[in-house]
């Protein structure tokens, strides 16, 4: 007799006594019975044309628009995100499916010149065209609840694919409301979303034509790999160690500001935070004191509160994990973790972290970051690169000189300069090097290449003239 699965259950993690969602899992076979249903239901999705697609997502980001505040206070008491970072989630999820409700309506292919002389075989036309996988499958975290799956089922809907969301267990309750939205506007069986763990996530990247993850390198990797064994396509991003370089002749209160909330906002629950802070020269003493006091200042507290920037970790079990990689280490600011409801720890900055320290090995996913130091712009560089993983790097200086040699010496994929490693562009291509992301760009044009694949059609005429 087969045992009968535990539920999903998601929990308010400023308050864990408040239950958001209980739902069955749909289990393995749940979630590859979901993947055949989308498939039969792709083939009319993409025959209905590019109109139909564009008026659907279009239509899609004006619902998100209507209940963004519904939205915004879910994300709160699902996630712990705080208040004013949830509005701008659910505001840039809405702007990701307008952008993408244009796509349809972009070329999917060219004509090219034959090779040989008319008259001699090469009369006729050469075309490209690109077209959908089909089913996309796509494996969701719980940071960015609906921007997420957002950026990743837009262009796969826009260009002909039916999706299976499998969301992060912590997020059900915010992918279950997104579904509601998002299939009134589609044909039925277009847009699905399959409630469970890595059983369920596991099933979809067995059974989808494309599989897009987001989430830990570990399971990142074993998607990929499952994907590789299909020979389908995969994209994976699997998060980061993100360094900040600090030059001597950088705006130092600005550049710890900049630092701070990158450190700090969302408790530090964002791929793109800045968890290695390198002091180049002089800049070492004014950046130490100038960040403490900037993550000292650093609001704490509930999510609901508009003034709060560090809301709660996710889980307890996080909130151990944060606390275990800070033990024994020298702490300017923070370190302690908070009395009460919730699972809470205050922003904290470490220094003198020996080298073969987790905190500079490994993804912690909390307001924790490590101050290092430098004596110049070119051990700063192989300080940051001498990580597995190579997301995002953030440089401050006024020195263009030094920031265009950044760009060139820096092995991250994305880099900014005079600005936090954390907020990036929706219509910019999105990933790391490294252990931080396998498979194509996610996020622009580029993500609309990742659903499709290339077809070469040779048209030659059926008479010689």
């Amino acid at each position: 007799m087969t045992a009968t699965p535990p539920p999903v259950v998601s929990r308010n993690p400023a308050d864990p006594t408040d239950v958001v969602a209980r739902v069955r899992p749909a289990g393995a076979f749940g979630a590859a019975d979901a993947v055949e249903r989308a498939r039969t239901a792709q083939t009319g999705w993409l025959r209905g044309g590019a109109a139909a697609r564009s008026e659907a997502l279009a239509a899609i980001a004006a619902a998100v628009e209507s209940a963004a505040d519904e939205l915004a206070a879910l994300a709160v008491r699902e996630v712990g995100k705080p208040l004013t970072e949830a509005r701008a989630e659910v505001a840039r999820t809405a702007a990701i499916w307008r952008y993408y409700a244009q796509a349809p309506y972009e070329p999917v292919g060219a004509v090219h010149e034959t090779a040989g002389p008319a008259g001699s075989g090469g009369s006729g036309l050469l075309l490209t065209r690109r077209r959908p996988h089909g089913v996309a499958g796509l494996i969701t975290p719980w940071n960015f609840p609906f921007a997420i799956p957002s950026w990743k089922a837009a262009p796969a809907l826009a260009a002909g694919n039916a999706v299976v969301l499998k969301p992060a267990p912590e997020a059900t309750a915010c992918a279950q409301r997104l579904a509601e939205i998002v299939q009134r506007e589609l044909p039925e069986r277009v847009f699905t979303v399959v409630p469970g763990g890595a059983a369920e996530g596991a099933a979809v990247a067995s059974a989808a034509d494309a599989v897009s993850f987001t989430g830990s390198t570990g399971a990142g990797q074993a998607v990929a790999a499952a994907a590789a064994a299909r020979g389908i396509p995969a994209q994976a991003e699997m998060g980061g160690l993100n360094a900040a370089i600090v030059l001597p002749d950088a705006d130092i209160e600005r550049a710890a500001a900049h630092l701070a909330a990158a450190i700090a906002g969302y408790a530090g629950q964002k791929c793109t935070a800045t968890s290695r802070v390198i002091a180049v020269g002089a800049a070492a003493d004014p950046l130490r004191e100038a960040l403490a006091e900037a993550l000292r200042s650093i609001t704490v507290g509930d999510p609901a509160d508009p003034a709060t920037v560090c809301g709660p970790l996710i889980s307890e079990r996080a909130r151990e994990h944060v606390g275990d990689a800070w033990a024994g280490l020298a702490l300017p600011a923070g370190g302690t973790v908070h009395d009460g409801p919730g699972w809470y720890v205050a922003p904290t900055l470490a220094e003198k972290v020996p080298a073969d320290h987790r905190l500079l090995r490994e993804e912690v996913f909390g307001p924790l970051a490590a101050l290092l130091t430098a004596d110049d712009l070119a051990e700063a560089v192989r300080v940051t690169n001498a990580v597995p993983y190579g997301l995002v790097t953030s440089v401050h200086t006024t020195d263009l000189d030094a920031a265009l040699g950044a760009l060139d010496e820096l092995d991250t994929g994305m880099i900014r300069i005079n600005a936090p490693s954390t907020g990036v562009d929706f219509h910019l291509p999105f990933g790391g090097t490294k252990d931080s992301s396998h498979g194509p760009r996610e996020q622009g044009r580029a993500a609309l290449e990742f659903y499709t694949s290339s077809r070469t059609y040779t048209l030659s005429p059926g008479k010689t003239m």
